[in-house]
């Protein structure tokens, strides 16, 4: 204890914490957590439940969200909008880099399903727009929420996401998530793919207008009090207005180059 200590430094250190003593005596005013909703997950004075669906869509397609753990932290994420749309047993929420078939049993089982289809593009994925959907049973989708290195990250790094039937969206739409910046132009949050897919696959148009609603108030609440629209790294690059220093990595400056000459990555 260095009050205990003898000597001058001691006793000066000792009559400087009674000088002080008050202070401790002070009240602490704790930072109170705004309450939340218990639906939308937004602090209640920006709850966006009235444009949300008053009752959960029926689908009979579930989706498996696979999610970063960085992404559970973002004050703007778009999961807990897509989950508030749908029912509890048809939107699953999986956290985690690593997913093993020990650990994720029912996982394991659900990418074995000859009826469960991974949604992440590349050169071997099929069009889901082009896919056979005949089957009478139910169909499952999984989606890789997080960056889209996070995201390439979890799909090649765990081989039981390399079991279903990959697929990938032919779609022109341009993301309407402006408050977040995107690689490229043709980039979808994970709400934006998850809408268009359930659209697909439940041939109804009308729930993607729906599964977007949430996600448009968000944005435009968000413009209103100040946030900016952020365009997409793409366009950023091809127009010059790239401001931040470019990468020493190869790779990723490689991968900015590709950006620029219209080069798919």
């Amino acid at each position: 204890d260095w009050l205990s200590m003898s000597g001058g430094g001691g006793r000066r250190r000792k009559e400087e914490a009674e000088d002080c003593g008050g202070l401790w005596e002070l009240p602490v005013e704790l930072s109170a957590r705004r309450p939340e909703c218990g639906r939308c997950g937004r602090p209640e004075k920006v709850c966006l439940c009235p444009f949300l669906p008053v009752h959960p869509l029926k689908v009979s397609t579930c989706l498996y969200i696979i999610q970063h753990p960085a992404e559970e932290s973002r004050v703007l994420r778009t999961v807990p909008l897509l989950a508030a749309c749908l029912p509890e047993e048809k939107c699953k929420v999986l956290i985690g880099r690593r997913f093993s078939e020990d650990r994720y049993p029912e996982l394991a089982s659900v990418c074995r399903n000859k009826n469960t289809l991974i949604l992440y593009p590349g050169a071997g994925a099929a069009n889901l727009e082009e896919v056979d959907l005949s089957s009478p049973d139910p169909y499952v989708i999984i989606i890789i929420d997080g960056t889209w290195s996070q995201a390439k990250d979890i799909f090649f790094k765990n081989t039981l996401f390399r079991i279903p039937k990959q697929v990938q969206l032919r779609t022109s739409l341009s993301s309407q998530y402006v408050i977040r910046t995107q690689p490229t132009n043709a980039c979808l949050s994970t709400l934006e793919c998850a809408a268009i897919s359930l659209a697909i696959m439940e041939k109804n148009d009308g729930i993607k207008e729906t599964v977007l609603r949430p996600l448009q108030a968000l944005c435009s609440f968000q413009l209103q009090h100040g946030a900016q629209v952020h365009h997409s790294k793409e366009h950023l690059l091809k127009n010059g207005l790239y401001d931040k220093p470019m990468p020493k990595n190869k790779r990723k400056l490689r991968r900015m180059e590709l950006l620029v000459n219209n080069v798919k990555i």
